[in-house]
């Protein structure tokens, strides 16, 4: 039996993972960290109350062989490039630190498609920062997801997301060979696949994008 810790809880993709993580067998605790308590209660779950800035206070808290970061905002939830940088690079980037030097031995990152470091696009950039400095904190295996667009029901009102996604679902079809890596996924088909992935660790670095993802799911 084994303990996961995981990031992002309140989010999209992380509520699906929160949920599937409890179902599994194959952990007997999972600790989420998340800024205020989420209605939920279950014998396995443990929950950590931090950002951020207190997150190396609670250090002691993250204990875990099996790290999972679902963290990230939007242009419109966070205009501030400073203070997006910090929610979608920093924190991820701190959880990994503090997560590896208590002992963790594997994490699963969700980024983007196109996470590129070099990018003039600062969204692209960031994501491909994060990757990076991810990769670097030297976790025995690393898992990147870089899904397209994220489709599904969202509790939170996106109406123009709606639209795309809706045009997603035709796009999709046209989206074959080395395409098909844009493709639409849903979140809850990238959280039971982050759960799968984790369970047959094998290269050091793994990155998976809808095709990787969806042969996980088989």
């Amino acid at each position: 039996m084994k303990k996961a810790i995981l990031f992002g809880a309140s989010g999209f993709v992380g509520g699906y993972l929160l949920n599937d993580l409890l179902q599994s067998d194959i952990y007997n605790e999972v600790t989420i960290v998340v800024r205020k308590p989420l209605n939920i209660q279950h014998p396995k779950l443990k929950m950590v109350l931090a950002d951020y800035h207190s997150l190396p206070q609670n250090k002691e808290y993250l204990v875990a062989d099996d790290v999972f970061i679902a963290l990230g905002t939007t242009k419109k939830k966070t205009p501030n490039e400073t203070e997006y940088y910090q929610i979608d690079h920093d924190y991820p980037v701190l959880a990994a630190q503090l997560t590896k030097a208590n002992g963790a031995k594997m994490v699963s990152l969700v980024s983007a498609v196109g996470a590129n470091a070099t990018s003039s696009i600062f969204y692209i950039r960031t994501k491909g920062e994060t990757e990076r400095d991810v990769i670097a904190v030297d976790f025995e295996h690393t898992h990147i997801f870089r899904p397209s667009m994220i489709m599904g029901s969202r509790e939170e009102s996106r109406p123009l997301e709606k639209v795309f996604i809706n045009l997603f679902s035709v796009v999709n079809l046209l989206l074959v060979g080395k395409l098909n890596k844009y493709r639409g996924i849903t979140a809850q088909e990238i959280a039971k696949s982050m759960l799968k992935a984790a369970q047959q660790p094998t290269e050091k670095v793994k990155v998976d994008h809808w095709k990787e993802m969806k042969e996980l799911l088989k």
